[in-house]
Order: structure tokens, then sequence, then C-alpha cells
């Protein structure tokens, strides 16, 4: 079976499962009889999987934002010192559970989405920094040379030969 057929399908029994969930009380209340309340009633499932999605496109999206900037950065003539201590950092930032992040983070904060937000941007700090000082590191000298012979800036060259 393709992948895209695996996804098709993934998609259309969650589509199936949120819109389901309301009508299957009774299925959960026999499932566990011993729960007085086995069904979750104080958001729709929609709205919540909804709130699911956008804290986890919005951690991601910080995450290649900063993670690509950080990569640029030590990659360079200005910041190749700090390559070892930003490396360091975003391991750092890998090693600690996202739970103890949170933990750590909501007295500062406050409960709700931002510390949830600061502890996924964290962990996924450490593969787009390698995956951008990678992909950097490995554009060869002579396409970096014939840029700067075509008289092209640092910029001009990130943007148009190294990205």
């Amino acid at each position: 079976m393709k992948t895209s057929h695996k996804l098709l399908g993934a998609s259309v029994l969650l589509a199936v499962l949120v819109l389901a969930l309301p009508y299957c009380a009774s299925v959960f209340a026999a499932l566990f009889p011993e729960l007085e309340r086995p069904l979750y009633t104080q958001d729709s499932f929609a709205s919540l999987l909804l709130q699911h999605c956008m804290l986890a496109g919005a951690s991601s999206l910080v995450a290649v934002v900063v993670g690509t900037a950080l990569g640029v950065a030590v990659t360079h003539a200005g910041g190749l010192q700090f390559k070892p201590v930003v490396e360091s950092m975003v391991a750092i930032g890998q090693a600690i559970p996202p739970v103890a992040v949170l933990a750590l983070s909501v007295p500062v904060v406050g409960f709700g989405e931002v510390p949830a937000l600061i502890a996924l941007s964290l962990y996924g700090l450490l593969p787009v920094v390698q995956g951008t000082i990678g992909g950097l590191q490995t554009v060869p000298g002579a396409q970096l040379y014939a840029a700067s012979a075509l008289g092209l800036s640092p910029r001009q060259a990130l943007a148009y030969v190294e990205i």
C-alpha cells in the first residue's frame, strides 16, 4: 500500500473518530463501568485536536526559525567560535524532558500554552540546528568561490548558493 493511501486512510479514520466521539458515550460507559465519567465532555474532541495541531505547528515554526538562524550564525565567520556553545546548548535542550521544562517554566510564565510552546520548541531545536549546520557545511568550496568571483556579497551567496 502506498504511503499516500495510508495517510489518507489514517486521516479519514481520525475524522470519523473526531465526529463520532460525542455519540460514543454509551460505548465508553460499557467499556469502563468503574469510571464515573469515562468520556471527557468539557471540550469537543475536534476543538482539542485543533488546539493540539496549532500548538504543534507553532512550536515547530519557532524551532525552525530559531534553529535555522542559529545554524546560519555559527557556520559563518562571525559566529564560528560560538558553534560548540550553541551545539551544547541545544543538546541540553534535547536532553531535558519536556515535562521538566514545563515544570520549570510554569512558575515564570504561568499555566497555558506558553510553557508547552517553550518546551516543545526547545525539544525541536537540536535536529534543526544540526541539519542546518550539516547542510551549510556540505556546500562545496568551489561554489562559494564562484559566488565570490561573480561579485555576490556574503548575504547574496548565503541566499542564492548556500541555502
